[in-house]
C-alpha cells in the first residue's frame, strides 16, 4: 500500500537560460533565471524539465544551487532528452515543472555531505544551506570526472576528494574518509547522494556509528508528482514494509527507512 498523500500540482515556469557550461565531456551546468522558482526551491528537491516538443516525458534533474533569482542544475548526457538539453543556449526558455519532492532536512550542528559522481550537485545546495560550514566527501571515477570542487570548497570547512583510480585525492571509495570522520565524532548528520551501492555503504556506516543519515534516491520517473507510480521503492514506515514514491515521498529519505 502506498502512503496517503495529497498531490498538489506544482507550478510550471518558463525559465530563461543565462548560462550553459560544459563541466566534463558529458556533464553540463545550466543556470536559469526565475524569481518564483528560486524562492520556492530547497536543497534536495528536483526539477522536471521539458526537453523539446517531440519528447512527452520530462527529465528529472536535481537542483544544484540557488543564488538570488537564479537556479542552477547539473546533469549528465545519457539519452536524447538530456542531449537536447545540453544543446540549449543562452536566451532559450525551458519549460520547468517544480520544485518537486521532499528535500534534505538540514539539522543543527555540523553535517557531512557525501556525494558520488553526478550525485554530487544536489549536495552543494545542502552544504550552502547548512547552519554551520559542513565537511564534504566527493567521490569520482577519475580526475576527468571531478566537478564542482571549487564551489564545495567555498561552502565547506573541509573537502575530501576520492577517485577510483587514485588520479586525484584519496585512492578508493568515499567510505574510507567517512569512517575516519565518524570515528572522530562531532557531527550531527550525514547527507548523501550517488549510486545505490555507494549510498547503501554510507547508510551502513552511519548506522554503525549511530549517526542520522539522509539519502537521495534515484529512480526512473514518469509524472514526477506521485501519480504514475513508476518510481516506487521499498521503505519501512512505522515498522511495516511499504512502497514509497521517490518523486513525491522523496527523493530524500531517512536511510534507516530504505530497504536496500
Amino acid at each position: 500500500m502506498l502512503p496517503e498523500r495529497n498531490i498538489l500540482m506544482p507550478d510550471v515556469f518558463f525559465c530563461e537560460i543565462i548560462e550553459n557550461e560544459l563541466l566534463t565531456d558529458a556533464v553540463y551546468s545550466i543556470t536559469v533565471a526565475c524569481r518564483e522558482l528560486a524562492r520556492e526551491s530547497a536543497a534536495g528537491q528536483f526539477l522536471h524539465i521539458g526537453c523539446g516538443e517531440a519528447r512527452l516525458l520530462r527529465r528529472p534533474i536535481s537542483i544544484c544551487s540557488v543564488l538570488g533569482d537564479e537556479v542552477r542544475f547539473v546533469f549528465e548526457v545519457k539519452g536524447e532528452g538530456t542531449r537536447w538539453l545540453s544543446h540549449c543556449t543562452r536566451g532559450r526558455k525551458l519549460n520547468i515543472l517544480g520544485p518537486l519532492g521532499i528535500g534534505y532536512k538540514i539539522p543543527e550542528g555540523r553535517i557531512i555531505a557525501v556525494g558520488g559522481g553526478v550525485g554530487t550537485p544536489p549536495l552543494l545546495y545542502a552544504a550552502e544551506s547548512a547552519k554551520q560550514k559542513p565537511t564534504a566527501i566527493l567521490g569520482f571515477r577519475n580526475a576527468d570526472r571531478v566537478i564542482l570542487v571549487d564551489e564545495f570548497k567555498a561552502a565547506c570547512d573541509e573537502v575530501y576528494i576520492t577517485t577510483d583510480d587514485g588520479s586525484v585525492g584519496i585512492h578508493g571509495m568515499v567510505t574510507a574518509p567517512l569512517e575516519d570522520l565518524l570515528k572522530k565524532g562531532g557531527y550531527s548528520a550525514v547527507m548523501s547522494c550517488g549510486q545505490h551501492i555507494m549510498q547503501k555503504c554510507v547508510a551502513a556506516l552511519c548506522a554503525r556509528y549511530s549517526i542520522p543519515c539522509q539519502v537521495s534516491i534515484e529512480e526512473r520517473m514518469g509524472c514526477g508528482v506521485g501519480a504514475c507510480l513508476v518510481c516506487a521503492c521499498k521503505t519501512i514506515q512505522d515498522g511495516e514494509l511499504q512502497m514509497s514514491r521517490v518523486c513525491a515521498d522523496g527523493p530524500v529519505f531517512d536511510a534507516a527507512q530504505v530497504v536496500w
